[in-house]
């Protein structure tokens, strides 16, 4: 098949969404299938590229004015739905996919409908978490405002809509009645793999994602405040609008030789440093499935996150990590000294999350992607 992917985040660019995109993208020429994707373009990134495996995933970047890595404001959204939209007929036109798969309702969804709309080629639409109505207030509940009543018909003209959880999926259907798949993200397990399953020392707790109050960073740093008398390091990967805040807060605990916070990093440098690290410390207020998470199964990392969202599918309470609501700042503290002070348990964790990766290989949902295609096209 001819597989046309629209998504205005893609790595390098973006976060969780864009990485999945990519994924699935390679998944999918992996099984022979011939993949064109439409992103945005930002200053330093080639226009142009065919990236592997063959047959090749070809990778258009277009304008849309955008600046930071880590977010995408109201006017790159639209510069990227202007030129997409263009972009998109001309390909359509010339290539002729059998269908197009687009990642986030919105802001990406209006252009699958409207290229579906003038090429009569069919759309899967793939939502994460806030393409969601309430699925992260803090970050669109200005947008849905004005947007909610032009994105039903998004869902309902899609050949099929898929969720990457099971929260999502029942979030969504609170306000779109329409058919909804579950495919979670995957990974490519082999490639993302850990060099030895170990416990370091000391044990490094990692944290990855935006600065933002639906990550609730500042809550990471004052649960570790109340285990400053055990050995342990933190790394926190990522930017956003609250790194002032977190910054601040861990020069006034005192935590600044404990702590390293280098800001956006490229992918391989993420997978790197979960091979450095040994927890990952997600105390999240909403998710869909994350792809950190994902990712730090696969790298054998013991896992204590909030009981929310996508963690629920990836974390087995007491087997391969915790799962705490997420205000719960005692309950997180007492998680992770458990696992602190019993290297033994943690290791066994880390183990017992590598075993659980195995069913977010990117393979097997490549194939569970691959089937719904031929289904609706």
């Amino acid at each position: 098949m001819r597989i046309l992917i629209l998504n205005y985040e893609y790595p390098p660019v973006g976060g969780g969404g864009g990485q999945v995109s990519e994924d699935i993208a390679q998944g999918l020429a992996k099984r022979g299938h011939e993949i064109m994707v439409l992103t945005s373009h930002m200053e330093g990134l080639l226009r142009e590229e065919v990236q592997a495996p063959e047959p090749g995933v070809r990778v258009l970047r277009l304008p849309a004015w955008r600046k930071y890595k880590f977010k995408a404001g109201l006017r790159t959204m639209l510069g990227y739905i202007v030129s997409a939209s263009l972009a998109g007929i001309r390909w359509i036109r010339r290539w002729r996919p059998d269908l197009i798969h687009v990642h986030f309702a919105v802001p990406t969804g209006p252009v699958a409908w409207l290229l579906a709309k003038l090429t009569k080629t069919p759309y899967v639409l793939t939502v994460h978490l806030g393409d969601i109505p309430g699925g992260a207030p803090e970050k669109t509940s200005g947008w849905f405002r004005w947007a909610y009543p032009f994105t039903s018909t998004i869902w309902k003209n899609a050949a099929q809509v898929v969720a990457v959880s099971e929260f999502s999926r029942q979030l969504a259907l609170k306000h779109y009645p329409v058919d909804i798949k579950v495919i979670r993200n995957g990974v490519d397990t082999g490639k993302i793999s850990p060099r030895e399953i170990k416990v370091h020392h000391p044990p490094q707790i990692i944290f990855a994602g935006r600065f933002m109050p639906q990550k609730n960073p500042l809550q990471l740093v004052r649960v570790l405040a109340k285990l400053e008398d055990l050995a342990w390091t933190c790394i926190m990967l990522g930017d956003g609008p609250l790194m002032k805040d977190v910054r601040k807060e861990i020069v006034d605990l005192g935590l600044q030789d404990r702590f390293s916070l280098p800001g956006w990093v490229t992918p391989d440098i993420v997978i790197d440093e979960f091979d450095q690290s040994d927890i990952l410390f997600m105390p999240s207020r909403s998710e869909g499935l994350p792809m950190v998470g994902v990712q730090a199964l696969s790298m054998g990392m013991a896992v204590v996150a909030s009981d929310i969202g996508g963690f629920i599918d990836l974390v087995e309470n007491g087997k391969n990590g915790y799962r705490i609501e997420p205000e719960d700042e005692e309950a997180f503290v007492n998680s992770l000294r458990g696992l602190l002070e019993d290297p033994e348990k943690l290791l066994a964790f880390r183990q017992a999350s590598r075993q659980k990766a195995k069913t977010f290989d990117i393979n097997y949902i490549a194939k569970q992607y691959e089937e719904l295609f031929l289904e609706v096209r």
